[in-house]
C-alpha cells in the first residue's frame, strides 16, 4: 500500500466543511471523469466522459484505445469540472484519484494527472482502491450513513460483499469465484446481438419478458458460502441459444428476463444470507449494475423483510465516476492518510482488509 499516514494529527471537521474542495480523478476503465466535492457530501461538479460510442463497434473496451482517449480527454474534463464547481485550482484542499483496480495504461493517466496537480498546487493527494469508491457513492447521498454496514457491490469488473466495520476498515466476507455479474450481462448480450454495454440492453429486453420461462441455474445454491458464480449461468444461456429454433422478439425477451431473474435471485439471497450471518441490518448497494431496476426494487424489499435499511445511490452515481473517489478520498485524508510520489497504477489492487472483529465472522 503506497498511501502513508501525515506527522501529527489532523483535524478532521476540516475537510467535512463545507470550505473544503476535494478534485477527484476517475480513469480506471473507459469514463475519463473528474468532479469537485465540498466537504465530502456536495457535489459542486461532477463530469463524465464516456467512450461507449468508441468502443460499441469492437463489442467491448479495448484497453489501448482506452487510455489514448483518457490521455486526449483528461485536462479539458478537468478544466470544465473546476468550471462547473466555479473554483479554481488554488481553491482546492486536496486531490484523490482511483489507482486500482483496473486497466493499467487507464489507471495510469489519472494517476499521473492526480501527481502532477498536486505536485505543482502543493497539495496533498490520496490513491483510492476503486471498489471503494463505489461503496462511498453511499456515503456521499446519505450522509447520515454510518458503519457497521454490509455492501453489496455489483459491476462489470466486481461482484463482492464487503463488510465495512468502520471508515476505512474493509472485508470481504463474499466474492465471484469467475464471472463478475456485469461482465456475465455483458457475456450474454454479446450472444444475443444486443450490444455493448449489455446491462442495460438486457434489462430493456427483460422487461418485455417472462422471468420464469426459461430454467435457469442458480450457482453455488444450497452451499454454505457467501461467494458467487455466474460464468455457468452464461454457458446456459449459449446452450439454450443454440436449441431454440425460432429466436423471435419474444424468445429474445424471455431469456433476457429469465437470466436477469437468475442473476438478482443469487445477489440478493446471498446478501440476505450475509446479513443474517453478520448481523448487520444496515445494507448498501454499489457498482454499475446497482442501476438495474430488478436488482434496485427486489433487494430493497428483501433487506426490508429483514428489518434492515437498503441504501443506494442515484444511477448517475453507479457508474464510474470521479465524485465518489473525492467523497471517499475526503474520508482518508480527515484520518490523515496521504500518497507518496511512488503512488503507481495496480491493475490488480485488492481492497484493504481489516481483520476480522469478534461476531463479525463468515
Amino acid at each position: 500500500m503506497q498511501n502513508s499516514w501525515a506527522g501529527g494529527a489532523p483535524d478532521p471537521g476540516q475537510y467535512f466543511d463545507s470550505g473544503f474542495l476535494c478534485l477527484g480523478l476517475e480513469t480506471s476503465c473507459d469514463e475519463t471523469s473528474a468532479a469537485v466535492v465540498a466537504g465530502a457530501h456536495q457535489i459542486r461538479s461532477n463530469v463524465i466522459s464516456s467512450q461507449i460510442a468508441v468502443h460499441q463497434r469492437f463489442g467491448g473496451v479495448v484497453p489501448e484505445i482506452a487510455a489514448r482517449r483518457h490521455l486526449e480527454r483528461i485536462v479539458p474534463v478537468v478544466e470544465q469540472a473546476l468550471q462547473e464547481a466555479h473554483a479554481s485550482l488554488d481553491q482546492i484542499g486536496g486531490i484523490a484519484v482511483s489507482y486500482g483496480p483496473g486497466l493499467v495504461g487507464a489507471l495510469l493517466v489519472g494517476v499521473s494527472a492526480a501527481k502532477g496537480l498536486a505536485l505543482a498546487l502543493g497539495k496533498p493527494f490520496i490513491g483510492v482502491h476503486h471498489v471503494e469508491g463505489h461503496i462511498y457513492a453511499n456515503f456521499l447521498v446519505h450522509p447520515e450513513l454510518e458503519p457497521p454496514a454490509l455492501c453489496l457491490t455489483v459491476s462489470g469488473g466486481h461482484t463482492d460483499l464487503v463488510y465495512i466495520r468502520a471508515h476505512g476498515e474493509f472485508r470481504v466476507v463474499g466474492r465471484t469465484r469467475d464471472d463478475a455479474a456485469g461482465e456475465a450481462f455483458d457475456k450474454v448480450a454479446r450472444l444475443l446481438g444486443l450490444g455493448y454495454p449489455g446491462g442495460p440492453a438486457v434489462e430493456a429486453q427483460a422487461r418485455q419478458g417472462d422471468p420464469q420461462a426459461y430454467p435457469m441455474p442458480r450457482a453455488l445454491a444450497g452451499e454454505d458460502t457467501l461467494d458467487f458464480s455466474f460464468s455457468g449461468l452464461k454457458t446456459a444461456v449459449a446452450r439454450l441459444i443454440q436449441e431454440l429454433p425460432d429466436r423471435n422478439p419474444r424468445t429474445l425477451s424471455n431469456l433476457c428476463a429469465s437470466f436477469q431473474a437468475a442473476v438478482v435471485d443469487v445477489l440478493v439471497s446471498r446478501t440476505v444470507q450475509a446479513m443474517k450471518k453478520l448481523g448487520v441490518r444496515t445494507v448498501l448497494l454499489s457498482g454499475g449494475v446497482a442501476a438495474n431496476g430488478e436488482l434496485r426494487r427486489r433487494l430493497e424489499e428483501a433487506v426490508r423483510q429483514q428489518g434492515g435499511r437498503l441504501y443506494m445511490p442515484p444511477a448517475i452515481l453507479c457508474t464510474d465516476n470521479a465524485a465518489m473517489v473525492a467523497c471517499a478520498g475526503t474520508y482518508r485524508l480527515a484520518r490523515g492518510e496521504r500518497s507518496g510520489w511512488d503512488l503507481n497504477a495496480v491493475p490488480s489492487l485488492a481492497l484493504p482488509e481489516a481483520p476480522a472483529a469478534s461476531g463479525a465472522s463468515a
